[in-house]
């Protein structure tokens, strides 16, 4: 090649070079932050997150339902014995021994210890004997008295010495009516080396051993009755009115024991007994008494429990799950489905009485039969498009289109994003 066209050559590659930078530095620029790809990009991507936000929500519904409602108020309640009595001798001496077991229920009139009744038997024969001592001289004064009746009216017997025999005949019947004094008395008092159980219940621990000499002061044990049984529960001063109310219709006021944690019933078919006649003015409550049969010794004396007091029942009251409320800053609010379009809305609720360990009753806010969304209100906001199942059912599978469709959308965003 000739020195001529290489510098032609090379002419003309400058040439196009220089075109090439011109164009370059006139190219319109793209938005300040960006470029076209990235926008592209964008785009893209924007359209995706429309279509994925386009989907329905899926979420489980509940209708309000109608039911009635008990209303209940509950406390922390004190278990007591209906009677709690401590035995004691009503006589000294030898305790020879006890008829009872520790911790077992014993009967009424069951005989719980014996005390040595030797000296006290003694003493009751011999008020036995001298009865019989003084009835023989009672009738001999009464065969003197009349035999000498006939002898008076002959005018044998003066009227002083007839007067001396009925005085006699008196005296020795007084005599006889104190002996049988005295045998009633020792009798009684041979009675006490029995020691008697005077109400039925539970025996605690004994006081005394046998062989110990026991006095009047001596414990033997102590007996709590707890059948039926007692629960005293304290309620604020506002509540006076709603329960001497619920009570003057005549109806007996359930009441029943729960465990510790309120939420299971240890005894049941209580009923209020006794409201108490004033408020304690340092705490503001009023006490209350409710009896228990106890049947199966659920409560124990001493034992604290919550109780829950059936006050009154509510006709018609609406009721939703309780895992369908929401609680914001203004109040609760549940989630409420628009049938028309199938979207939700935030709809603030007043809620009540609970009913039962999942429910809940709303005054104010719903009606009776609208939808609420009681799972998958995490995903939700207001007017968000959402697709109702009942309790217990799942989405369906998506089909092979929706699948596909997907699939598109995700692949197109994916390319949008590359250009950038």
């Amino acid at each position: 090649m000739s020195r001529f066209w290489k510098i032609a050559l090379i002419v003309v590659a400058v040439v196009v070079v220089a075109a090439v930078g011109i164009r370059l530095l006139h190219k319109p620029a793209a938005r300040p932050g960006t470029h076209a790809g990235a926008q592209a990009g964008a785009v893209d991507k924007k359209g995706a997150s429309d279509a994925k936000e386009a989907d329905p929500v899926p979420v489980t519904v509940e209708p309000v339902s109608v039911q009635n409602v008990p209303v209940y108020l509950t406390a922390l309640g004190t278990v007591q014995a209906l009677n709690t009595v401590t035995v004691s001798p009503q006589i000294g001496g030898l305790l020879m021994r006890l008829n009872f077991t520790e911790g077992q229920e014993v009967t009424k009139g069951q005989v719980l210890a014996e005390i040595d009744p030797r000296s006290l038997q003694a003493s009751y024969d011999q008020a036995a004997a001298r009865k019989r001592q003084d009835a023989a001289q009672l009738a001999t004064a009464r065969s003197n008295l009349a035999r000498s009746l006939d002898l008076a009216k002959q005018g044998y017997i003066s009227k002083q010495d007839m007067d001396t025999l009925q005085n006699t005949v008196s005296q020795y019947e007084a005599t006889v009516a104190a002996d049988e004094a005295a045998i009633n008395d020792a009798k009684v008092q041979l009675g006490y080396t029995k020691v008697i159980a005077p109400i039925s219940g539970m025996a605690g621990i004994r006081g005394v051993d046998p062989g110990n000499i026991v006095t009047t002061s001596s414990s033997i044990v102590t007996l709590t009755e707890v059948h039926p049984i007692n629960v005293i529960f304290p309620l604020p001063e506002q509540n006076v009115e709603l329960v001497r109310s619920s009570q003057q219709r005549g109806e007996p006021l359930e009441v029943a024991a729960l465990d510790s944690a309120g939420s299971k019933v240890i005894a049941g078919k209580g009923v209020l007994k006794v409201i108490n006649n004033q408020i304690d003015t340092s705490t503001g409550t009023f006490n209350l008494k409710a009896e228990f049969p106890n049947e199966e010794n659920a409560l124990f004396p001493g034992q604290f429990v919550n109780v829950r007091m059936k006050v009154n029942t509510v006709q018609g009251g609406l009721v939703i799950p309780s895992q369908a409320v929401q609680r914001g800053p203004d109040g609760d609010y549940v989630y409420q489905l628009q049938p028309s379009d199938s979207t939700v809305k935030m709809q603030p609720v007043t809620t009540g009485q609970e009913v039962g360990d999942s429910h809940v009753m709303v005054t104010q806010g719903l009606k009776a039969g609208e939808q609420v969304v009681t799972e998958g209100q995490f995903r939700l906001k207001p007017g968000s498009k959402v697709k109702a199942l009942k309790p217990g059912e799942v989405p369906a599978a998506p089909t092979e289109e929706e699948l596909k469709k997907a699939a598109k959308a995700n692949k197109t965003g994916g390319r949008g994003g590359r250009r950038g």
